[in-house]
């Protein structure tokens, strides 16, 4: 018996713009008003689960951060932090420098975010129970209270609402959001915007590939600088980890291959061992390059101002956020949304086409990801050796 194929998302996302795209120019109006009219009710039905995507996926990974072993869990996660932020910011300074270069006045996307120029037949409106800020205050003083206090029973609740949450994520709105994405560029062709609009995010999508092979060879700098060795051999040592992260698009599954090149690299097996897996849990610093990228990208084409004040809250929040993205298909974007909205003020077409740009990066935000992971990894183990070295001679 044959095993059944499974069809990425990103072939799936790739394939719903370019039908978009071909059989808007020939699909009737009537047609298109069908898919208008889905758009809408998925649309609502996003904006209705956002809160409940932050609850479950963010408060059980604020409540994971209280295991691990102490000084060197705080150690490395605030690293991971710092790096993440501090690569948001850079993506933030060379998208609004590059960008205006790139990016029209006449993108067209301002309509966009108006679908109400094809009306759908009907709506569905579904209101989300509650505000996207006060979800997200209350998963951090939920997930910080289990943290510290060690609830089992609370921790427990939470974790079996993230698998409800998961499940949700893959079995109703991945499956539908090709369709959503088709219906967008459907509409756009329609209405004759969506030439200018693909050519603005080629042009995007190789600025971000630019910046993240600049990042990482940045972090390799540092680290190389920390641990005093030549960062571009040390760089090279990870490239198998970052050219299976580039195949798998999956942190998680490239672990062995980055923990066996982080030892080759010298950092210790008991700090590799430690430091690989946690930071493919919390250290997203090619996945926020990309959401900050994008997002300025798309608040540009919208012809809308960016907002220093905005961003500085945003990335602050999205290093935050998502640490609750492994594991989730299409995570970190998924993890985001949320901030999308309440801080940027992204509806839910500029999120579809902020998913439709984020997911056909998608490797090479995770290869970023994964070969950072090395970089972090080399710095922790040498200022363990230090404390280390530092401890034995007081004692």
């Amino acid at each position: 018996m044959k095993k059944k194929r499974h069809v990425g998302l990103l072939p799936l996302i790739l394939l719903a713009i370019f039908l978009g795209v071909l059989l808007g120019n020939f699909l009737p109006l009537w047609c298109v008003k069908i898919f208008a009219t889905f758009n809408g009710i998925f649309g609502n039905l996003l904006q209705f689960l956002i809160p409940f995507i932050i609850m479950g996926l963010v408060t059980p990974a604020i409540g994971d951060i209280g295991k691990g072993a102490g000084r060197l869990l705080l150690l490395t996660a605030a690293i991971s932090y710092f790096d993440t932020v501090f690569v948001g910011f850079l993506s933030y300074i060379t998208s609004i420098s590059v960008f205006p270069h790139l990016i029209g006045s006449g993108s067209g996307l301002s309509s966009v975010s108006k679908i109400e120029s094809i009306a759908p037949y009907f709506t569905i409106s579904i209101p989300p129970m509650v505000d996207v800020m006060s979800a997200l205050v209350l998963s951090f003083i939920l997930g910080l209270g289990i943290s510290s206090l060690g609830s089992h029973y609370i921790k427990g609740v939470f974790n079996e609402f993230r698998t409800i949450i998961i499940k949700t994520i893959e079995k109703l709105v991945i499956p539908l959001l090709p369709v959503y994405i088709f219906g967008i560029f459907l509409t756009m062709t329609k209405n004759g915007q969506v030439y200018g609009i693909i050519l603005t995010f080629i042009k995007v999508i190789v600025v971000i590939f630019i910046l993240h092979i600049l990042v990482i060879v940045l972090q390799y700098c540092i680290a190389g600088l920390v641990v005093k060795r030549n960062p571009f051999k040390l760089l090279y040592n990870m490239l198998p980890a970052y050219m299976t992260a580039l195949g798998t698009s999956s942190s998680a599954a490239t672990i062995p291959v980055t923990l066996n090149q982080t030892i080759k690299n010298g950092v210790s097996e008991q700090i590799a061992g430690f430091t690989v897996p946690l930071c493919a849990t919390i250290h997203m610093a090619g996945s926020a390059l990309k959401i900050v990228a994008c997002s300025v990208a798309i608040i540009m084409m919208l012809g809308n101002p960016v907002v220093f004040q905005n961003y500085v809250g945003f990335i602050l929040m999205l290093g935050l956020m998502i640490v609750a993205a492994p594991g989730v298909p299409g995570g970190a974007i998924m993890a985001s949304l949320g901030i999308l909205s309440s801080i940027l003020g992204f509806d839910e077409s500029e999120q579809a086409l902020m998913i439709a740009l984020y997911i056909t990066m998608d490797n090479f935000g995770t290869a970023c990801n994964v070969t950072g992971d090395g970089a972090i990894a080399l710095i922790v183990d040498k200022i363990h050796n230090k404390n280390k070295i530092q401890t034995n001679t007081k004692s």
